[in-house]
């Protein structure tokens, strides 16, 4: 019965992502909105447990934190904004094609975690999700429809996870990552209004691997760290329009992410978090026609060229009652896309995550959380598809712009404990006479 509850939670999820398109919030195309519970901190202490099972997803040492049979399901509505305006194009006739209009598209992210205890020292779990995701379309017709009219990324994860509780400081655990991969890369032939669309258009899948461990050094404190390596995806696709078969490598980041967790008084916990993401390695993955082997000539690579991404933030959550706990939290981001390779496709910066979030336990198995971030942008935002930008390699024509951009994150969860937690003794009542 347990297993095919497992099989029964995997495919209702599975169906949910596959629905599912993310419009990317963490930094380039990855998407940190895995947890509510999370969220409503900006993240803060997740690797070290704060966000409850669905700690899993940053460190899968976390899962030896809940005790017994726990799963928790959660959903992200991504609502970004994101204008592009053209103040300079040569040739000069690419600005009469207008601005981009909302390049943004609205997402749904799912995501699902389950965690089981075996006896007082193993745990195993099971998370899926939606790593990577990015989807922005700007009108059909603009100043840059040559460098960009349709991209989206969508992913697919599966991470069955063991947790080990080697003392009472020292927890472990280890996760195998299975990651499906598919990209789309779309834009217009020529500078003409009624320019067809052309581009690539490959999936593929990869494997990877999650470590972490928690140290809990004193009673109330807890340290946390994990680490995701990269995945190695092969994709193989079209370079639709002209009908040529490709093939791509294209190498994924891994990420290291570390935790604090302290208990302040029994109802105030303070969290914090540092997140590094080793963007730098995507570098320029080449794009090779698979009938002959050599370099796709229309798109002999594709210009991505991040630097590394970190991510820094700090929470804290107050239990009210039994019933209520609310969590606040300051995030700030730094992007791995700068001026220099900033496109059209994706227009990130550096950001400022503020969150609030809520948790109501509607008893000792069921609990629902909701939270809600609004994302700030910082810097410079402007597009400069000139010499140096490895963009404008592509396609020759400068292009330099204004971006106005804003998000709006709301986030969901359910969790549910599927054995019967043990009630609390009262304590003896002492009287004195």
């Amino acid at each position: 019965m347990r297993f095919n509850r497992f099989l029964i939670l995997g495919a209702v999820s599975f169906a949910a992502l596959v629905s599912a398109q993310g419009g990317a919030q963490a930094g380039a195309f990855a998407l940190r909105e895995q947890s509510a519970t999370g969220q409503g901190e900006s993240f803060a202490g997740v690797a070290a447990g704060s966000a409850g099972v669905s700690s899993m997803f940053w460190n899968p040492a976390t899962i030896t934190m809940a005790p017994g049979w726990q799963s928790e399901f959660h959903a992200t509505a991504i609502i970004p904004e994101s204008k592009i305006s053209p103040i300079y194009t040569v040739p000069a006739g690419l600005a009469a094609l207008g601005p981009s209009g909302d390049i943004g598209l609205d997402a749904m992210v799912p995501a699902s975690y389950t965690s089981y205890q075996v006896n007082d020292r193993l745990w195993i779990g099971f998370h899926n999700g939606a790593p990577y995701g990015l989807v922005t379309k700007p009108n059909p017709v603009w100043a840059g429809q040559i460098y960009a009219r349709t991209t989206s990324v969508f992913s697919y994860e599966a991470m069955p996870t063991v947790g080990y509780k080697v003392n009472d400081w020292l927890s472990v655990g280890a996760g195998l990552r299975a990651q499906y991969f598919k990209v789309r890369y779309f834009s217009a032939t020529s500078a003409s209004p009624f320019a067809p669309s052309a581009g690539l258009e490959g999936d593929s899948w990869g494997f990877g691997y999650a470590l972490g461990a928690t140290l809990t050094p004193f009673a109330g404190t807890s340290i946390g760290i994990g680490f995701r390596s990269s995945v190695e995806q092969k994709l193989e696709g079209n370079f639709q329009y002209f009908g040529v078969p490709i093939k791509a490598n294209l190498v994924l980041p891994e990420s290291v992410s570390v935790g604090l967790s302290q208990r302040i008084t029994d109802a105030f916990t303070l969290n914090a978090t540092a997140e590094w993401t080793n963007w730098s390695r995507l570098g320029f993955p080449r794009v090779t026609n698979a009938l002959t082997g050599g370099l796709l000539a229309q798109a002999p690579y594709l210009p991505l060229d991040y630097k590394d991404g970190w991510f820094f933030s700090v929470g804290g959550e107050y239990r009210i009652n039994p019933a209520w706990t609310v969590r606040a939290g300051l995030g700030y981001e730094i992007s791995p896309i700068e001026l220099e390779t900033r496109s059209p496709r994706l227009p990130d910066t550096d950001r400022v995550w503020l969150s609030v979030g809520t948790t109501y336990n509607w008893s000792d198995q069921l609990s629902f959380d909701l939270a809600y971030t609004h994302i700030f942008s910082v810097g410079n935002t402007d597009i400069n598809l000139a010499p140096g930008n490895p963009t404008f390699a592509t396609r020759g024509a400068v292009l330099a712009a204004n971006v106005d951009s804003k998000v709006d994150i709301i986030s969901a969860g359910v969790k549910y404990r599927w054995d019967n937690p043990a009630k609390a003794i009262p304590a003896p009542i002492v009287r004195k006479y």
